[in-house]
Parts: structure tokens; sequence; C-alpha cells
């Protein structure tokens, strides 16, 4: 299918009213985080269903709809490269890995690489060396960060949790809520793995970690040990 067939068929499933609703969501006013982005309103479900619908498409046409100004239409390309990527051969996951880093500019909100870093970053690096991500986590970017704090739960749901735990410790005094949340996030996870490892990290850092990345590390804790924790005496 091409990426003008693709976009006929999502523009076609626009709903101005969720549109508007997402642009206050995603923070897309002056001076927020995802300042100018323009929204269809198509809810996630109903985006992935048309994921059955479009047969073969080429890196040409995800490209494309990379490229769009409307978020759901990254979004729909970010995830036909996760289906392509899960279905490709070591050649073309390559060329997936590699377009994806070519198009970081694009992936420009917390959906965007929540719902494909692990998945073709995390995936691609995992039997390969981690430099790519260190160099991510010393960006600028907010979203590059991101991207290699989320590209560890693939490592993380192997029960890897080295990479995890070192760029963590990287973005401890990030200055951003959306970076103290990935980072609580992916603590959280390995500890569902590994109580034992999350904590041996809190030991040593949760008293000088973002409030918000310790809340959610610890969401998962018994209620008497969380409140240690939030009162600092864990």
């Amino acid at each position: 299918m091409t990426a003008l067939a693709m976009s006929n068929r999502l523009r076609a499933l626009r709903n101005p009213e969720l549109a508007e609703r997402a642009q206050r969501y995603f923070k897309t006013g002056k001076g927020e985080y995802g300042e100018g982005d323009r929204f269809l309103g198509i809810r996630v479900p109903l985006l992935r269903a048309q994921l059955k619908q479009c047969g073969v498409v080429t890196l040409q046409e995800i490209q494309t709809l990379l490229n769009s100004a409307f978020h759901e239409e990254r979004l729909f390309a970010l995830l036909l490269l996760v289906r392509l990527y899960e279905k490709g051969d070591a050649q073309a996951q390559a060329a997936i890995y590699a377009m994806y880093l070519q198009n970081l500019p694009s992936i420009n909100n917390w959906d965007l690489v929540d719902s494909s870093a692990s998945q073709i970053v995390g995936r691609h690096l995992a039997a390969r060396d981690k430099k790519p991500l260190y160099k991510l986590v010393k960006s600028a970017n907010v979203w590059e960060r991101r991207i290699a704090i989320i590209a560890t739960f693939y490592f993380i749901r192997d029960s890897q949790f080295t990479d995890a735990l070192h760029l963590a410790e990287l973005l401890l005094h990030d200055q951003e809520d959306l970076i103290h949340k990935a980072v609580g996030w992916m603590l959280r996870e390995i500890g569902k793995r590994d109580m034992v490892t999350e904590q041996e990290f809190l030991r040593i850092h949760y008293q000088k970690m973002p409030r918000t990345m310790l809340r959610y590390a610890i969401e998962k804790f018994p209620q008497p040990l969380r409140k240690r924790y939030l009162s600092g005496a864990a």
C-alpha cells in the first residue's frame, strides 16, 4: 500500500473532538513539550486495527508517513516499522534500525517513543554494543534521552538489567519530568523481576532521586515499604 492510500485511510477516520482533546493531552501549546503538533483524533486501538489492512508496505512509503505533520500518521509509520522489524531478516532489521535513528526528529512525543524504542532500538542492540544508547542518553533532546532508557525495556524483559541501571544512574539529575517517569517505570519493571536488584539501586540513590521517579519506581511495593521510601527512612 502507498503512503497516500494509508494517509487517506487514516484521515477518513479523523475526529475533530478527539483531536482537540489530544492536542491538550499531548501538550501542544506554545512552550510545551509537544508544541505545534497536529492530531487527527484517532484512538490507538483503531489506529492499530488499520495495520491489518495495509498489506505490503515499503520503507520508502513508511518514510513518507514519518514526515507527516500529523501525530497519528507518524505513530502509524512507527507501528509499521515495528511490524516489519519483527518479521524481517537481519538485513531488513538493520535497515529499519538505521532508518529509525535517521528519523529521530519525527519521534517527538512520549507515545511515539514508547511504542517503538524497545521493539526496534532495544531489540536491535540486545546482542550488540550498547554505545548508541549511551550517546542518546547524553542528547540535549528529551525524546532521544527517553528512547535510550525505554529501549532497555527489551533487555529488562530478558532479565538483563545492567544497561538499564547504568542509564538510570546517568539520568538521575535530568530536569525533565518525562524522563523521571520513564526511569521510574524501568526501575519498576526491574523490580517486578528482581526486587533485590531494584532495592539495591534505590538504597544508593533514592534520597537524591526526583520525587516522580521514586514514586514510579516503588509503585508496586507494599504500602509500608513505600511509605518508608517516601519518608526517607528506607
